[in-house]
C-alpha cells in the first residue's frame, strides 16, 4: 500500500499559480473519481463480516476503523458529530502529508493531497447507503480533518 501511497503522491504535483489540466477535469477531481471507484468497491468488500448498520454513526465507525485499517494501516484519530449529519473526521498524522511535514510552505498545497481521500470516503458512504459531501482541511501538517455531511433524503 505505501507503493500506492507514493504515486498518489506524484500523480499530481501542480505548480503554484498553474492548474495542470486532464481532459477537462483539473487533477485533483481527477484524484477525487479515482478515489470514489476505491471507496465504492472497499465499501463492497469490508462490512461482508461486519453485522448490518443501523445508524449513521455505526456506518462513520467502521470508516474511522476498519476502512481506514484496510487504506493506511492505522485507526482515524478522532471522530465528532453535531448529531444533525454533520461529522468531522480527524488525523494526526495523515500519511499522505507525512512526508510534507517538515515545514511551512507545503501547507498551502496539502489539500490537493486529500481530494482522492474525500473521493474514497464518499464512494463508501455511497455504497453503504448514504449520500454524503465531503470535504477537507489543514491546519497544521500532517494533521487533517474531513467533514462528512450526510445529505437528507
Amino acid at each position: 500500500m505505501s507503493e500506492a501511497c507514493g504515486r498518489l503522491h506524484n500523480c499530481c504535483k501542480i505548480k503554484p499559480g498553474s492548474a495542470r489540466q486532464l481532459g477537462q477535469k483539473t487533477c485533483p477531481s481527477v484524484l477525487e473519481s479515482m478515489g470514489f471507484r476505491v471507496g465504492q468497491a472497499l465499501g463492497e468488500r469490508l462490512p461482508r463480516d461486519t453485522p448490518a448498520f443501523r445508524e449513521e454513526l455505526d456506518v462513520l465507525k467502521f470508516l474511522c476503523k476498519d476502512l481506514w485499517v484496510a487504506v493506511f494501516q492505522k485507526q482515524m484519530d478522532g471522530l465528532r458529530t453535531n448529531h444533525q449529519g454533520t461529522y468531522v473526521l480527524q488525523d494526526n498524522s495523515f500519511p499522505l502529508l507525512v512526508p510534507m511535514a517538515s515545514g511551512l510552505q507545503y501547507l498551502e498545497e496539502a489539500p490537493k493531497f486529500l481530494a482522492f481521500t474525500c473521493g474514497l470516503l464518499c464512494g463508501a458512504l455511497h455504497t453503504l447507503g448514504f449520500q454524503s459531501l465531503v470535504t477537507a482541511s489543514v491546519a497544521a501538517l500532517p494533521a487533517c480533518k474531513f467533514q462528512v455531511v450526510i445529505q437528507k433524503p
